[in-house]
């Protein structure tokens, strides 16, 4: 069976990886960290800004579409890249992961899942079928089987039949897919910090390889330590298939994305660049910074000296600062644009360091960098 979506391993440097995933929407060079779109947009982004960013793919959100506008509805216009006007690969979560998030207002069963919408507390019903069906409608390049997504520091007792059940849920959403040679599947891997649990989901779901075009390590990043993260990574990703792309859903802390690309993570997304940035706090190449606090009153820097997007050829400290402060909605447009223009180029520097055999070099420069964060910012500060 050939599949719709393919990666081509370009080089790899150690375990981490440059590589070439193929779409029917286009080509997407890895590493990549792809922007969150949840509801058909990228907040406070337009398209044309994404391209200016080099943005190659971003995310919409199965569940949140469904309960608006509706997946019908997007398919009535073409599907989902004719909706929001983006051309190029977009990728659709099973809509598990915010489910499960409903905690009270959801009930798991062996068929689905049982829940009550955030907006209007109406009944719904997720299974496997209808979480596909809702993808096929909305016509994504990559699609993503539903599982069933345990707390971060889950008990071994509730994780064995959960992913159990994840395993069952894959064969449903293969055997529901009817866009099988337009849309792309990946399947979810769980099994919280245990790497025996872990590896067990994995051949469960490889069984199914010839319907997968890649896959995902779900279950992390939420709750559990940094540390155990990392150790799941570091063990599981060498294990993963060399020819499919390996996704780890919901990293978009920096120094994490790095640790993960390293071990060989091909691809990543979070709304943290996006949320943090509405709120007035910006990456920088020293880390941090929150450009609200009273020190940035007559800052005229940009917000990273050594950033060259937009935002930082043309606007100061001291105006986005100001911007926050009157409640303007250019200062969160300025900020998202700016975060996401540096996670997108972190990873397109990692890309160009793998290719030239110095990634190693190039992940501990931006760390030094990037940890030196307040003192950085106590000597510069000086020289105002």
């Amino acid at each position: 069976m050939e599949l719709p979506v393919k990666y081509t391993l370009e080089k790899k440097d150690g375990n981490a990886r440059a590589g070439v995933i193929e779409t029917p929407h286009g080509k997407i060079e890895t590493p990549v960290f792809m922007p969150v779109g949840t509801q058909a947009t990228v907040k406070t982004m337009t398209r044309e800004e994404l391209e200016t960013i080099e943005t190659e793919i971003i995310l919409g959100n199965t569940y949140h579409l469904y309960l608006r506008p509706g997946d019908k509805l997007i398919d009535d216009f073409g599907g989902l890249h004719k909706f929001m006007n983006w051309d190029k690969p977009i990728l659709t979560d099973s809509g598990g992961f915010q489910v499960f998030s409903l905690g009270d207002l959801r009930k798991i069963t062996e068929e689905g899942v049982h829940f009550r919408s955030h907006i209007d507390g109406s009944k719904h019903f997720l299974s496997p079928e209808k979480s596909i069906d809702i993808q096929n409608n909305l016509g994504s390049d990559i699609m993503m089987a539903l599982d069933e997504c345990p707390p971060g520091l889950s008990a071994r007792e509730y994780l064995i039949p959960s992913i159990e059940r994840t395993t069952r849920w894959a064969q449903r959403c293969i055997e529901a897919n009817r866009n099988k040679d337009r849309q792309g599947l990946f399947g979810i891997f769980q099994g919280g910090i245990y790497e025996d649990l872990r590896e067990k989901s994995f051949e469960e779901l490889y069984k199914m390889d010839e319907y997968f075009s890649g896959y995902a390590i779900g279950g992390l990043a939420v709750g559990e330590p940094r540390e155990d993260m990392y150790r799941i990574l570091e063990y599981m990703t060498p294990k993963l298939p060399e020819n499919k792309p390996r996704y780890l859903m919901g990293v978009g802390e920096p120094v994490d994305m790095l640790e993960a690309v390293e071990d060989g993570v091909d691809m990543m997304d979070c709304v943290q660049p996006t949320r943090i940035g509405r709120h007035g706090t910006v990456f920088t190449k020293y880390g941090r910074l929150v450009i609200k606090n009273a020190k940035y009153f007559r800052d005229p820097r940009p917000l990273d000296d050594g950033c060259d997007c937009y935002v930082c050829r043309n606007y100061t400290r001291a105006y986005i600062r100001h911007l926050f402060k009157a409640e303007e909605m250019l200062g969160q447009r300025l900020t998202t644009y700016h975060n996401l223009y540096f996670l997108i180029k972190l990873m397109k520097g990692a890309r160009t360091a793998i290719l030239e055999n110095r990634f190693q070099e190039y992940k501990n420069n931006f760390i030094s960098d990037y940890s030196a964060g307040s003192t950085h910012e106590w000597i510069t500060a000086k020289e105002l």
